[in-house]
């Protein structure tokens, strides 16, 4: 992660004033920025530029930010990129489908420019303090359970996990989301991706073998009934 004053900030919206209002902001505040006004434009743009964060309206032309943000998060290059959603709804389940898809933060239009810029701050700080190994492998951990995503390995108890690849990416999910209650269709979507055709119900049947396989890690995978699965935050 670079240091603020050198992070790229993808900026993706189709009004023509809020991308200016944006970029002066954000270039003001010492970032670079780069600019999409359509989602296909969007994902082009992060897969290419790599940015440190993305600011992603929901209402786009054509391709809507929500499906934008599924496809950075169903990509092995931008999974890790984080994303501050940007819209005009105020609605509480914009908000959910947003933190569902893997989201870091949301801001409801119209924004205090100061405000999105200290959320945009907050958030490459957050990002930027996930732990890495001596080597520069970017890690995930909670307790006695690790994921190295560098190495694709999974540690628990200090002992070498052997996982298939679904079970690796549904690991990642939830604990990437640790705290947050991710639906079937939302983990589907992320740890099989967007055209992968299974059933819902295949989650669990992937989620009890993968608590089998965790051992007493496995009790940190918790079922919310009606819902989904939640990784546990304390």
């Amino acid at each position: 992660m670079q240091k603020a004053n050198q992070s790229r900030i993808l900026v993706v919206d189709d009004e023509h004033d809020i991308l200016n209002l944006l970029e002066y902001n954000l270039k003001k505040a010492g970032f670079q920025v780069l600019l999409a006004r359509d989602g296909p434009e969007a994902i082009e743009s992060a897969r290419a530029n790599m940015p440190e964060l993305v600011l992603l309206d929901i209402m786009l032309p054509d391709m809507e930010g929500t499906e934008v943000l599924k496809r950075l998060k169903s990509n092995d290059t931008t999974r890790s990129i984080p994303v501050i959603m940007l819209t005009a709804k105020g609605e509480e389940i914009d908000k959910i489908i947003g933190f569902e898809l893997g989201a870091e933060d949301y801001i409801t239009k119209p924004f205090s420019p100061r405000e999105l810029i200290l959320r945009v701050k907050a958030v490459l700080k957050r990002t930027s303090e996930r732990p890495q190994d001596e080597e520069g492998n970017r890690l995930i951990s909670f307790k006695d359970i690790s994921i190295d995503l560098s190495r694709h390995k999974v540690h628990s108890g200090g002992k070498l996990i052997e996982l298939s690849s679904t079970e690796f990416n549904l690991l990642r999910e939830l604990m990437q989301a640790r705290g947050r209650v991710l639906s079937r269709d939302a983990i589907l979507d992320r740890a099989w991706g967007q055209d992968c055709y299974v059933i819902p119900r295949t989650v669990d049947t992937h989620v009890r073998r993968l608590r089998s396989k965790l051992g007493k890690a496995g009790d940190y995978i918790e079922t919310v009934r009606g819902v989904g699965y939640r990784f546990r935050e304390e």
